[in-house]
């Protein structure tokens, strides 16, 4: 019984972090890359997560026909994550990500939610690490030198 509390408990409280907030504004037709990047986040780390369950037998607790280890459920399935979420994003977004971008997924999928911050937070501190940013820095310094 306790289980099956927790399963619901678990369901009810993902479906409410899905709803949306009401919005009086007018109508936003287009979504911004970081909404469909957060999109494609939620849906890989879901279908991930149930790529774990899966290979556990669809328990949580000593599973008595898992295919593999604890361990190695994770480590699968955190490697699908990384490898899946950047050619998810890519196809969604229908353009090549950025670095901070593929960065922020990959870190995503290691450390949920926290890990696409500390990259963020990473790169915030370093802006040299940008493409974009970098070819302007090396523009500049080249004119310099003239």
């Amino acid at each position: 019984m306790k289980n099956r509390f927790g399963v619901l408990a678990a369901a009810v409280a993902a479906m409410a972090l899905l709803c949306q907030s009401a919005d009086a504004g007018p109508r936003r037709h287009h979504h911004s890359d970081k909404e469909k990047l957060a999109a494609v986040g939620i849906g890989v780390g879901v279908a991930t997560t149930a790529g774990y369950f899966g290979l556990r037998d669809w328990r949580w607790d000593h599973p008595q026909n898992a295919k593999v280890s604890n361990g190695g459920a994770m480590v699968i399935t955190t490697f699908g994550c990384m490898a899946l979420s950047p050619i998810v994003s890519t196809v969604v977004l229908q353009r090549e990500l950025t670095m901070r971008e593929a960065y922020a997924m990959t870190g995503d999928c290691i450390i949920p939610f926290v890990g696409g911050w500390l990259v963020n937070q990473a790169f915030d501190a370093h802006p040299e690490w940008e493409a974009k940013t970098a070819r302007k820095a090396v523009r500049k310094t080249a004119r310099h030198r003239r």
